[in-house]
């Protein structure tokens, strides 16, 4: 139990440095694409900041499975963890450590009580866009057949591939650019579907309350109606005033022996 508490702790602490991180990464990343003049030494700090912040990721990975109090367990229900961790060591590429950090990022963004489903949805989606859009530029600027030359053909690209729309105007020609292609979609499938199970949840909780509600004043309309009746049955008694003396005499009890023989003389 201690050490489930220790690590419940240091997955609180370390929230919001990792966010810190995450940003870093995203600038990281987006600086040699958005400016492709950049000179040698500004494309060897980028992609020594995204290997840092995959290695802080990945150290985050470590010291969780240290501390978990089933081991076995963690690396079980942490699979796509540890998968993010190995992927860029066995092929260190750019886009691996992308896909890497993404998924790190996001599978520790979800422990984190406090970001709600909106959040986390809002947060995706922004993000899927953002890099969806500079991964695919990366890849398609300098494929001869490629018409996505831009950041802001890339943006429309990402956005029109998520929401499966899909207006053929703007296509990648390239096989990483079609794999990437295809992540984008299934991700939009699936953060689509999350958000419309999230409206009919609100919908059905919303329902589910308002009959509760219903039921509640309909018991206690009926308490009412009840409470009702009685009051007139004794208002109905009550006005009928007090008992004639004959009806008085009918209600004395049953005379004991001196009165029976009163009666015979």
């Amino acid at each position: 139990m201690k050490e489930q508490s220790a690590q419940v702790r240091w997955e609180r602490r370390t929230q919001r440095p990792l966010l810190g991180f995450a940003l870093a990464f995203a600038v990281a990343y987006a600086v040699p694409i958005v400016w492709p003049a950049a000179g040698h030494r500004v494309t060897w700090a980028c992609s020594a900041v995204e290997w840092l912040v995959w290695g802080v990721f990945a150290v985050d990975y470590g010291a969780r499975l240290l501390l978990a109090e089933r081991r076995r367990e963690f690396v079980r229900t942490h699979w796509l963890d540890l998968i993010a961790v190995v992927l860029p060591l066995v092929q260190p590429m750019r886009l691996l450590r992308l896909v890497a950090t993404l998924l790190l990022v996001g599978q520790r963004a979800r422990i984190a009580s406090q970001i709600r489903l909106t959040t986390y949805v809002a947060g995706a989606v922004v993000g899927l866009l953002m890099f969806g859009s500079l991964a695919v530029l990366s890849v398609e600027r300098d494929s001869p057949e490629g018409n996505i030359r831009t950041l802001g053909d890339a943006v429309w690209w990402s956005f029109t591939t998520m929401t499966t729309v899909g207006y053929g105007d703007h296509a990648p020609t390239t096989g990483l650019g079609r794999v990437l292609a295809v992540g984008l979609m299934l991700s939009g499938i699936a953060l689509l579907g999350v958000v419309t199970a999230n409206i009919a949840a609100w919908f059905i909780s919303r329902f589910e309350m308002d009959d509760v509600e219903e039921r509640r004043q309909t018991a206690a309309i009926v308490a009412l109606t009840e409470e009702v009746r009685a009051l007139r049955a004794e208002v109905a008694v009550l006005s009928r005033g007090p008992a004639p003396e004959g009806a008085a005499l009918t209600a004395v009890p049953h005379p004991g022996p001196g009165a029976a023989e009163e009666h015979s003389l």
